[in-house]
């Protein structure tokens, strides 16, 4: 188990595995803290929350729905011309 400390003296425990894949994927020019960061990628959809309105919520789903819908048609056409 490795410890993890930031510069503001916080800790965490990784595994050895994940403290060397991090390591491992560590750029030159990059402290470990800025790896971990851009591994785990941009925000988190969680710093989404009240940005958007109910109205605009509502949108969205119907959108995402509507294109699933279109997905989910498209893959029956297909697999019917395989039949």
């Amino acid at each position: 188990m490795s410890t993890l400390s930031t510069e503001t003296s916080q800790r965490i425990r990784l595994e050895d595995d994940v403290y060397g894949r991090i390591k491992a994927d560590k750029r030159d020019n990059e402290s470990l803290s800025d790896a971990v960061a851009r591994l785990i990628g941009g925000r988190s959809l969680r710093d989404l929350r009240g940005v958007f309105d109910e109205k605009q919520v509502r949108e969205m789903r119907k959108g995402i729905e509507t294109a699933d819908e279109a997905d989910r048609q498209e893959v029956r056409e297909v697999s019917e011309r395989f039949e």
